[in-house]
């Protein structure tokens, strides 16, 4: 195992200090692209993505429904790219999230979804983008360069303009407060040490589970165990794991359960408990549990942001997991840092 520190390693320490730039240099975007939502007034959202960026849209579609109360859906990229169908969307907002901005099939759907109607915000680390282009609204991410493979800071700025937008169009100054606190907040995330869960995760297959806003944060996780460890990991809600996929449960099978200081916590902690009752290895971010094992874990002033802290601790653990089985998380086989899908 190299003694080396990765560029993830790196990238993930920069993590508060991006989220810092993002709130100080992101307000004047932010306000008016929230004033411009506000005028346009919409109906429901729909979400443009695909990997790392996808899941950043499930934890805004979670965020769009509980704070703002519309629905948000997820719309395959294919439908304009693969099948050339132009959706007709007059009542839309619709946030699309690449960290390159690159890719052809996200940059043709969110030109269609424009000229049909819909209020389109492009949330990139490259303002000048094409997707940022085609968008009724640009807003960086402010991230600075991420070189290694794997998105850490990127997802995690992502994470905080989407929701800070959505804070912005409701005014909810609780949640407000919240997102500025979040520069010490993951200050103090990156250092938790998840050191027994890298012990532990010394097979080829686990599960991680969530709820709610914390769900899009297990999906996050699972896809960083395959990329950066070789690690077959599925992601589940707390809600289905104990339906078909229990059955593949045994003796010291990882899990890794991300719960907040929300309403769905004590069903979180009571399915990481059953699942420990089985004979899982279950680890979770909460201190609600009996059986599993409870994560050092920071929480923030508001249920909605704590997952951005959870994503933060957990990604220090998966690097270490993956050094420890000597791959490189910088560069995983088979990927490139920018996919253009069409």
């Amino acid at each position: 195992m190299s003694t080396e520190t990765t560029q993830m390693r790196r990238e993930i320490n920069e993590i508060p200090f991006a989220v810092d730039r993002l709130l100080t240099e992101g307000a004047r975007a932010i306000s008016a692209t929230a004033g411009a939502i506000r005028e346009h007034d919409p109906n429901f959202l729909i979400s443009v993505a695909r990997g790392s960026s996808d899941h950043a849209c499930s934890y805004l579609k979670y965020a769009s429904e509980l704070l703002l109360g519309l629905p948000m859906a997820s719309v395959g990229p294919s439908v304009k790219s693969i099948y050339g169908v132009d959706m007709r969307c007059p009542g839309a907002l619709c946030i699309s999230v690449s960290q390159s901005g690159q890719s052809p099939d996200i940059v043709q759907l969110t030109k269609s979804l424009t000229e049909g109607g819909s209020y389109s915000v492009a949330i990139t680390n490259d303002t000048g983008s094409a997707l940022a282009k085609v968008a009724s609204s640009a807003l960086s991410i402010h991230a600075g360069a991420e070189l290694s493979v794997a998105a850490t800071k990127t997802f995690v700025t992502s994470l905080v303009a989407g929701l800070w937008l959505l804070a912005e169009v409701k005014g909810d100054e609780e949640l407000l407060s919240s997102i500025h606190k979040l520069p010490d907040v993951l200050s103090r995330a990156i250092t938790c040490d998840w050191g027994a869960v890298v012990d532990a995760v010394d097979g080829q297959s686990l599960f991680t589970l969530g709820r709610g806003m914390s769900w899009a944060i297990s999906n996050e996780a699972a896809l960083k165990f395959k990329e950066t460890c070789q690690i077959h990991a599925e992601s589940y809600s707390s809600a289905e794991v104990l339906h078909g996929p229990v059955s593949i449960v045994d003796q010291g099978f990882p899990v890794i359960a991300f719960a907040s200081g929300d309403a769905a916590e004590a069903n979180i902690a009571e399915v990481a408990d059953a699942l420990a009752g089985k004979g899982a290895k279950v680890f979770a971010t909460t201190n609600k549990v009996a059986d599993a094992a409870s994560l050092p874990h920071v929480r923030t002033s508001h249920w909605m942001t704590d997952p951005v802290a959870s994503i933060a601790s957990f990604y220090g653990m998966v690097e270490a997991v993956a050094t420890r089985r000597g791959i490189n998380p910088d560069a995983p086989r088979h990927l490139r840092k920018v996919t253009e899908t069409v």
